[in-house]
């Protein structure tokens, strides 16, 4: 063993810690293995909570990926994960946000005037809504946090919830209190999530405890609802079943806005700084965190051979209309943004808003049988490049 050996806290190497990741291809496994000496680099480091680098890429070395769908395979424990491996996350971030780079500062702007948008064709665009989440400063994050701190992140939550009015107001109903028929029937509405069964998410903690501390605060016109310790603090959600982009965008501002300020008199506020913009759980969702969609008819569109470029080069991304992974039926898909990390809130929105317009017209061109082969437009440049 050579002199410079870098030794674990057991005495034994840390080049006899690090994981086997030869057939990975997640975005973990290919920064270690493009970084020969990164693993033992970062393992020699932990938290100020005590959150371990081995905690860090756990789910990404239990899933080792597929060589078509990249995933990340690495979550943040709490704050300070992405800055004490800031060498690794960077580039995690990198590759997995289309070269945001180290250096690179998060836009943020939540003023729902900025939007411009006077809406959608309703025969084409079925329901809107935006969702994001949120992460509470001093307050570890769903993969590493203590139940006491679980408790105290949905306390805050309960609290600063209790402070909303006017389309707002509603109650919370905790998932230990909650009847097996009242929580399927809010999953069937789309407004309460379920235990999680995802390999990704059982390897990154997710499920600790289950259903300790987990819930819905539910607004009494079902537009909008906070998930409480589900992959992150909050999931906050605003929709509704037309093409209302604007309202749908205001009412997640000003709810948003609303939930920081009670938090605030109460001595919290969401993690966030000008590097990352709102820091979350998943390096997937660093920046706004924010996914705005609609569920949008292109039955034509969706068949022809360029539908593909046109979602890349206006920035967006298409899911089945019952998420991740789901097929489309009868044409019908959710269309949304496909950037997290770079963008503020408002441009984002905007984009989805112009580039879901963009769709309908060609969608509209396809049915009057007209060839679109030259309308394909060109593709938005990211600001950093």
């Amino acid at each position: 063993m050579a002199d410079t050996e870098v030794m674990g806290a057991k005495g034994l190497p840390l080049s006899q810690e690090a994981p086997e990741l030869s057939k990975h291809t997640n975005h973990m496994a290919n920064v270690l293995k493009a970084n020969p000496g990164m693993y033992e680099q970062m393992a020699q480091k932990t938290t100020p909570n005590g959150y371990t680098f081995d905690m860090a890429i756990q789910t990404g070395v239990d899933n080792p990926g597929h060589p078509y769908i990249v995933t990340v395979g690495a979550t943040a424990g709490d704050e300070e994960t992405y800055t004490t491996w800031a060498p690794f996350f960077d580039e995690v971030i990198a590759r997995r946000h289309n070269g945001f780079p180290a250096d690179g500062k998060q836009p943020t702007n939540m003023n729902p005037d900025d939007l411009k948008h006077a809406g959608f064709d309703e025969n084409y665009v079925k329901s809107s809504r935006v969702r994001t989440g949120r992460s509470i400063r001093g307050l570890c994050m769903p993969p590493f946090s203590t139940r006491a701190e679980r408790r105290a992140i949905r306390d805050s939550i309960v609290k600063a919830t209790q402070t909303l009015d006017g389309e707002l107001a509603g109650h919370y109903e905790g998932l230990e209190d909650m009847t097996e028929e009242r929580q399927e029937e809010l999953i069937g509405k789309h407004l309460m999530f379920d235990k999680p069964v995802s390999p990704l998410l059982l390897s990154g903690g997710m499920a600790r405890d289950w259903p300790d501390a987990r819930g819905v605060y539910l607004a009494d016109t079902e537009k909008f609802i906070v998930w409480v310790n589900e992959e992150d603090h909050m999931r906050i959600v605003s929709m509704q079943m037309d093409g209302n982009m604007t309202e749908v965008f205001t009412r997640f501002c000003n709810a948003t806005n609303q939930i920081e300020a009670a938090m605030k008199a109460e001595g919290h506020e969401y993690m966030h700084n000008e590097h990352l913009g709102y820091v979350l759980a998943c390096p997937s969702n660093l920046g706004t965190g924010i996914r705005a969609g609609c569920h949008v008819l292109l039955p034509k569109l969706s068949e022809h051979e360029k539908f593909g470029e046109v979602l890349l080069n206006l920035r967006l991304q298409k899911r089945g209309v019952g998420g991740v992974d789901t097929a489309s039926v009868g044409g019908k898909f959710d269309i949304s943004n496909l950037d997290r990390l770079g963008f503020s809130e408002v441009t984002l929105v905007q984009m989805v808003c112009d580039g879901i317009n963009t769709l309908v017209d060609l969608e509209k061109a396809l049915e009057a049988g007209e060839d679109i082969n030259d309308r394909v437009p060109a593709p938005i440049e990211v600001p950093w490049k």
